[in-house]
This record gives C-alpha cells, sequence and structure tokens, in this order.
C-alpha cells in the first residue's frame, strides 16, 4: 500500500474519530478499507498503525467483529423446511464438490507458477555459465598478448646486449660495428612497434572484458527482477484464493470433517508457497554473489589500468636503463607516461650520495630535487623522464630542454 493511500485512510478515520465514532468503529473502518479497497487482510499491526488507538486485547476483538460481519452478510439462510432433507443432502454434495474444485484449481495455479520459477532460474544460471565462459576465452586471449610482449621485450633485451658486446670491439672493427648498431637500431625499432600494435590489442580485450562484465550483469539484474515480479504476481494471485477459501469455509460449517480436511489441504498449500519463496531466495543470494565476483573483476581490470598493461619486470628494466643514462630524448618521449607508475623516489642523490630526492609537480610536468646539494632533474613532461635526467646528472633547466 502506497504512503499517499495509508495517508487517506488515517485522515478518514480522523474524520470518524471527530464526530465523536468509537475504537471499535473506527477498527472496522480501517479493516473494510484494507480488505475491501486493497485486499490485504487486516493484522493487529496495521490496523494499530491506522487508527492509533486500541490495546493488543481490544484490536484482535475488532477483528474477528470484522470477519463475523463478512461471513453472516455472504451466509445463505434457508428456513426450516423449506428444502427436503434429500435436496439438503445433494446441496452439501456439491458444495464439498465446488470446495474441492476450488483446491485443485489453486493447486494448479501454484504448480504454474513453480514451473515459470524454475524456468526463470534456469535461464538465469545459462546466462551465467555463457558469461562466465566468453569471459575465460577473453582472459585466455589477453595471456597469450602478453606472453608475446614478453617475448618481445625479451627480444629487445638481447639486441641491446648484442649492441653493448659489438660496441666493446673497439675502433679497430668501427665500421662494421656501426653497421651492426645501425642493424640493431632497426630490429629494435621494428620490435618497438610490435610492442605497440600487442599493446594496442591488449587495451581491446580490456574493452570486450568490460563489455562481458557489464552484460553479465545486466543480465543477472534482468533475471533477478523477473523472478521478484514473478512472487509478486503469485502473490496477488494467492489473495483471491484465500479470501475464497475463507468464504467455502464458512458456507460448509455443518461438515466439520469436510472442514479438518479443507485446513490440512490449506496448510499444505501454505508450506508449498513457502518453499517456493525460499528457493527463489537462494537464488538471490546465488544472484549476488555472482554480483561480488564481477565487481571484484572489475575492480582487478582498473588496477590494471593504472599500470597501462606494463610488465612489471619490463618497467624494472626500462628503469635501470634510464639510471644509467642508456635512455635518449627520443626513447623518453616515445616512452610518455606509460612508465611512470612503476617510477620510485631514489634512496639518495646520484651527485652528493647523502640528500634524499624530493619528487615535485611543476605545472604540467615533474621534477626531481635534492635538498642538500640542490641538484635537479630540471622539469620532465613525465615522471620517468624526470627520473632519467635526475639519474643522469643534469643540473638545470636548461640542461634538461
Amino acid at each position: 500500500m502506497r504512503d499517499q493511500d495509508r495517508q487517506a485512510i488515517r485522515e478518514e478515520i480522523e474524520n470518524l474519530r471527530n464526530n465523536g465514532a468509537r475504537r471499535q468503529e473506527l477498527s472496522l473502518h480501517a479493516c473494510k478499507r484494507l480488505f475491501f479497497d486493497f485486499e490485504i487482510k487486516p493484522s493487529m499491526a496495521a490496523v494499530r498503525e491506522l487508527t492509533q488507538t486500541g490495546s493488543a486485547s481490544d484490536i484482535p476483538k475488532d477483528i474477528e467483529l470484522f470477519w463475523q460481519r463478512i461471513r453472516a452478510t455472504s451466509k445463505v439462510r434457508v428456513g426450516a423446511g423449506a428444502i427436503p432433507p434429500a435436496l439438503e443432502e445433494r446441496a452439501g454434495e456439491l458444495l464439498g464438490a465446488l470446495f474441492e474444485e476450488a483446491l485443485a484449481l489453486a493447486g494448479d495455479a501454484l504448480q504454474a507458477e513453480r514451473t515459470e520459477f524454475e524456468a526463470g532460474r534456469l535461464n538465469a544460471e545459462q546466462a551465467t555459465r555463457e558469461a562466465e565462459a566468453r569471459r575465460s576465452a577473453a582472459d585466455e586471449m589477453l595471456q597469450r598478448s602478453e606472453a608475446r610482449v614478453e617475448a618481445a621485450y625479451e627480444r629487445v633485451r638481447e639486441l641491446e646486449s648484442q649492441l653493448a658486446a659489438a660496441s666493446a670491439q673497439g675502433a679497430a672493427a668501427y665500421g662494421t660495428r656501426d653497421v651492426l648498431v645501425q642493424r640493431l637500431e632497426t630490429e629494435n625499432d621494428a620490435l618497438r612497434k610490435r610492442v605497440e600494435a600487442e599493446q594496442t590489442t591488449n587495451a581491446g580485450l580490456r574493452d570486450r572484458i568490460d563489455a562481458l562484465h557489464e552484460d553479465m550483469r545486466k543480465s543477472t539484474e534482468h533475471y533477478a527482477q523477473q523472478i521478484k515480479d514473478a512472487l509478486a504476481e503469485a502473490e496477488r494471485r494467492v489473495k483471491p484464493m484465500l479470501v475464497e477459501l475463507d468464504s467455502l469455509r464458512s458456507m460448509s460449517s455443518t461438515w466439520q470433517a469436510a472442514q479438518r480436511d479443507a485446513s490440512k489441504k490449506e496448510f499444505d498449500f501454505i508450506q508449498q508457497l513457502a518453499t517456493a519463496k525460499g528457493r527463489a531466495d537462494r537464488l538471490d543470494a546465488v544472484l549476488r554473489e555472482r554480483s561480488d565476483e564481477v565487481d571484484a573483476l572489475t575492480r582487478q581490470v582498473t588496477a590494471l589500468r593504472g599500470q597501462q598493461g606494463l610488465d612489471a619486470s619490463v618497467a624494472a628494466l626500462l628503469c635501470s636503463l634510464a639510471g644509467a643514462g642508456r635512455l635518449g630524448e627520443t626513447e623518453l618521449a616515445s616512452l610518455g607516461t606509460s612508465v611512470d607508475g612503476h617510477v620510485a623516489l631514489p634512496a639518495r642523490c646520484p651527485n652528493c650520495h647523502e640528500g634524499e630526492p624530493e619528487l615535485s609537480k611543476v605545472d604540467d610536468g615533474f621534477e626531481f630535487t635534492c635538498p642538500e646539494c640542490e641538484h635537479t632533474s630540471g622539469t620532465g613532461v613525465s615522471k620517468f623522464a624526470a627520473y632519467a635526467r635526475f639519474m643522469a646528472g643534469k643540473h638545470s633547466h636548461e640542461q634538461a630542454s
């Protein structure tokens, strides 16, 4: 029941109270509005909330009086001697048959609702399995791509080792060394382009994974909403059936044995409904667990994005090369900010070996400085470029540019 409907009933009860109505009349009015206008079975808590009066013993009496009036209104009275005994017996058999038919229809409706719930659960599980399979395939493709990137970086390291060995041969093989250096640099550029292509492919795979995660989340939310709607529809259909059962119970008051049998079947029906609700609650718990798993995967993907897909070993190698002064301005500019997430603050200044360097953000760049000897890297467009200049011993902004 909506808040505005509840407020309207309270205003009606307040008007009755102002006109001198007693507690019993207020309770009966609340029961009528709840049962006939909103199909809600009156309870002590609901009536007490609307009337704001009455004790824990008075309100149940008022509700029982309401049900007695309903039964008295719906009961068909037949005068003594108006119907022959044989006809009365046939009428009783007819009422019993109607009661059994109503129970059978209620059981069929419950079975149909249970079948629909089971089909929704199976569809949700199938969609979850398909999404997990797609995610596993995407993860496998991402791992293969990262393996290719690692192999490319390994090839770069081998070429750099070969280049260092060629440089050690001396002036005697100077011409041959230049040719070899040029060839190795060409291969290095080709491998760098391949690495960039692999990184682009990795970015596409990550976008695909995000799309699969979003699709799985939408599917789980859709099936959860369908289950909730089905439960609400089942409860809406059961309420009129309960009212009809109560009316049939009142009409067949002379047949005590049939009434006990009906009470037992009604209890079984309610037990089956409770079992169906329990299954729906367990399915909701499974859906919440799947949602938590999706959130955990999303956080992992966000962490990988923060490192821009760069392997930690590759980043450590690049930082060691930058600290040794083996990367030029061209390489630093091509790397950009992709290594910034792996750059750590040096423990000691490379100039005085005593001061503890500090990192500061200046305008649109970064700068490493030593508070002891005032050694500085100058402003770099990235943290990695400023680190390379600082470790290489460049002292001023003019040298950095």
